[in-house]
């Protein structure tokens, strides 16, 4: 395509232009010379207006004449209209006013600020003052609610602790004894008296304040670790949920608790919320807090894939549930039941009219039947709450089971033993496999322990566990299966077969007289080895089950199996003879209270099953042929009628009184069953 053809501009020459701005300005200064021969300055200053003081505004009002002749002038009143100014007057006085207020800003001394301990000591007393305003008249001094949440956001930490502090003591005292409903509830708007809205109007300054207080303690125990703060924050929320937990925001109080203990690191904050939330559980009547809280608790561990401390899940062992509350009568005294006021004097009854009488009476079966409704109703609400609680509760104990996470396995196994008699029927079966498999996997893991301490590879990080005291306890809980809700009844038709357990605890009943820890609990304290340096800063026990010591573990666990209370003599005289062989022998090397126990336990069966084991302490009787085997496989195959129980004469001369004295007393009910 062709290009379109550009216009060409015709350029001036440089030099031209030049010669013409020349020109002109030389023009311009010729002019202006001449006109300013003409100027006459003097005489334009001199009509020029000259400053002065402004005219005052003119006075319309007329004189008074005063009682004593003499006669006063009255001026108007300023209105606000000011004399119009021009600008150069308006621009001058301005800068005088700008000169005087710098100047004023200059002579004015800095007030210094006071030292930080006299602002605290202005805040004690300023904090004392406000309590002891909202301490005898709450309801009037509404807005000192407010006045201690300000003092609270002062930049100094003392300040901020005292004011916690203070704002905990004054809602302990002026929180009431019911929860506040929102007023949105109450419905359409209606007509109050001047009382009921003066009790609102309290209530709602109550709850704003109480709210703003309670996210103030969240801040500061997420945020306040490094200023000391979040240990302060922590208290004050231990002592609002045990001191008030009926009242609003609950639930931010228990987010506190349970936010410290998802960390791992035990300290006295740590401790304080296991402790206000043992005392929750221990104390709830209605349900609904203890349930709120097991609800964050477990949504906190399995957030955390069950990574907490031992001690969280032990706090489900103070859950008050179902049959807890049912009342126990007394032995000793008979309680009468309170059928109303005595009856008057017949000189000091009210006269009153058949008609009264007739209302009186009804009104008093009214008043019974709306408390009886009162109390199924509140009966069967916290019966619900408490199903599910213990829905969540045996979930996170399943869960743990299912994950077979090492440090937790004895406080689980604890908690299903203790609430085994709450526990659908129909899980029993799946249960007991479970139980049997963590009792398989116990025994390969003591045995992989044993093959690492030979091969002297053992690392001293790794968490450390005690198969021996998880089995027993499995074989607890599977006997605690069996003792609740008549499962006894029931073990035809759901094929329960507890061979297992009693064949595993023959079998480990003589590594377990040989533990060195056998009365020791989970949280006893063990010195570290001064010889070997790794342990030095292992201060704890590596045992698991917080509650019960090996020792009161075995005696549950024989109890079970040799006095069941829902059958006693279903037991074979094989299996009880060769128990009671295998007790004797291990009271030789237990210590001395572990021997007592084992004794007194002893002494229980042959006073059931005397007449079934008395061959053992007769050496005329014996009704086994053959050579007596303890370390058979089972309790049936170890023949035990073929031995006696030497170690009796050995026991008698053990150098506690009480073991001496045991001895005694299993021979003496050994005696008496004969008869």
């Amino acid at each position: 395509m062709a290009s379109r053809p550009v216009k060409k501009r015709k350029l001036t020459p440089p030099g031209d232009d030049e010669g013409s701005s020349r020109k002109s300005g030389g023009k311009i200064q010729k002019a202006f010379l001449k006109n300013a021969a003409n100027w006459d300055l003097e005489q334009d200053y001199e009509t020029r207006a000259r400053k002065g003081k402004k005219k005052e505004k003119e006075s319309t009002r007329l004189p008074l004449k005063l009682p004593g002749g003499r006669v006063q002038h009255v001026s108007a009143p300023d209105n606000g209209f000011q004399a119009i100014e021009s600008d150069e007057d308006w621009l001058d006085g301005a800068e005088d006013v700008s000169e005087d207020e710098e100047s004023k800003e200059k002579k004015a001394p800095e007030e210094p600020e006071k030292p930080e301990h006299e602002q605290i000591l202005e805040a004690k007393e300023e904090l004392a003052k406000i309590a002891l305003m909202l301490n005898e008249s709450p309801d009037e001094n509404t807005g000192a609610f407010k006045a201690l949440a300000k003092i609270g956001q002062s930049r100094i930490i003392t300040i901020k602790k005292l004011a916690l502090a203070t704002q905990l003591t004054v809602y302990k005292d002026v929180i009431p004894g019911y929860r506040i409903r929102p007023v949105a509830e109450d419905g359409p708007e209606e007509k109050l008296s001047k009382d009921v809205r003066k009790l609102r109007t309290y209530e709602t300054c109550l709850i704003s304040g109480y709210q703003a207080y309670v996210k103030e303690l969240t801040k500061h125990a997420k945020t306040g670790h490094a200023t000391g703060l979040a240990s302060v924050a922590i208290t004050c929320a231990c002592n609002l949920l045990t001191a008030v937990p009926h009242f609003n925001f609950r639930s931010d109080l228990v987010k506190i608790l349970v936010g410290k203990l998802s960390t791992r690191r035990v300290d006295d904050d740590f401790n304080k919320c296991l402790q206000a939330l043992e005392t929750l559980f221990e104390e709830d009547e209605e349900g609904r807090p203890s349930m709120e809280a097991v609800s964050l608790l477990s949504k906190m561990m399995k957030a955390r894939e069950y990574q907490v401390n031992e001690s969280v899940v032990n706090l489900f062992l103070h859950l008050r549930l179902l049959s807890d509350f049912s009342g126990k009568g007394s032995k000793d005294s008979v309680d009468r039941m309170d059928d109303g006021p005595s009856k008057k004097p017949k000189s000091k009854r009210e006269f009153r009219t058949k008609r009264e009488r007739k209302q009186i009476k009804e009104q008093k079966a009214l008043q019974k039947d709306m408390a009886q409704a009162d109390a199924l109703v509140q009966h069967e609400e916290r019966d619900r709450m408490e199903g599910e609680t213990l829905k969540l509760v045996f979930g996170t104990y399943f869960r743990v089971l299912k994950m077979r996470v090492p440090h937790l396995m004895g406080a689980v196994l604890e908690g299903l033993s203790k609430y085994a008699h709450l526990i659908n029927q129909n899980f029993f079966g799946d249960l007991l496999e479970a139980l049997k498999d963590l009792i398989r996997h116990s025994d390969a893991s003591e045995e992989d322990d044993a093959e690492e301490k030979e091969d002297e590879e053992v690392d001293d990080d790794a968490p450390v566990r005690n198969p021996s005291r998880e089995a027993l306890l499995c074989t607890t809980t599977a006997f605690a299966l069996l003792a609740g809700q008549d499962a006894h009844n029931a073990r035809a038709d759901l094929h329960l077969d507890l061979s297992f357990f009693t064949t595993h605890l023959y079998q480990s009943l003589f590594p377990l007289s040989l533990h060195p820890d056998l009365e020791l609990g989970a949280r006893s304290l063990h010195l570290p080895d001064p010889d070997k340096p790794s342990q030095n800063r292992k201060s704890n026990n590596s045992n698991k089950v917080n509650l019960q010591t090996t020792t009161v573990l075995l005696i549950r666990c024989l109890t079970a199996v040799l006095l069941p209370h829902w059958n006693v003599r279903s037991v074979p005289p094989v299996r009880l003879a060769a128990f009671a062989k295998q007790l004797t022998t291990a009271a030789l090397h237990v210590p001395e209270k572990s021997a007592q126990a084992l004794l007194a336990l002893l002494a229980d069966v042959a006073g059931t099953h005397g007449r079934r084991i008395a061959a053992l302490w007769n050496t005329e009787e014996r009704k086994g042929d053959g050579a007596f085997n303890p370390l058979a496989e089972s309790a049936e195959a170890s023949n035990p009628f073929a031995a006696t129980v030497w170690e009796g004469e050995i026991l008698r001369r053990h150098y506690c009184p009480a073991v001496r004295r045991g001895v005694g007393i299993v021979e003496k009910s050994l005696s008496l069953a004969e008869r």
